[in-house]
């Protein structure tokens, strides 16, 4: 699933062995992984400084990006424009994890937030939501 493709770098290399896909080839870019714990949430949020690819890597994700949100598996991918609102949550009774690719300048300054979860140790009335499961938020 790729809930915005627009823009970012992407490819499809196959060898004799089988394929593999790159997402950044000689770019800055900084990677990290986010865990989002049961019933928790990210802060609906934007960057002004870069853009992210999240792929997803336990099924049970929710991913929202502009005003799409999507329940999502493992493999899953969101592309996220610099300025455009997004959020990851869970609403299940496991973790959730989704590799994030920041490609340009990464700075905690440049996020701007819209929505704070009502109760931030709950989703369970409002599956489009999360609470914060990492200094991101």
């Amino acid at each position: 699933m790729s809930l915005c493709q627009k823009g970012l770098p992407s490819g499809f290399v196959e060898r004799p062995w089988g394929a593999f896909k790159q997402y950044a080839f000689n770019q800055d870019c900084t990677v990290s992984l986010m865990t989002v714990r049961p019933g928790q949430r990210l802060s609906l949020q934007s960057h002004t400084g870069r853009a992210e690819l999240w792929i997803v890597i336990d099924d049970g994700a929710r991913v929202q990006v502009g005003e799409v949100e999507r329940d999502c598996k493992a493999g899953d991918e969101a592309w996220i424009l610099a300025n455009e609102k997004h959020r990851l949550s869970r609403a299940g009774t496991e973790p959730v994890r989704a590799l994030e690719i920041a490609f340009g300048n990464w700075q905690q300054e440049d996020i701007t937030r819209y929505a704070a979860s009502q109760d931030p140790r709950s989703i369970a009335s409002s599956v489009s939501t999360t609470s914060p499961a990492r200094s991101k938020n």
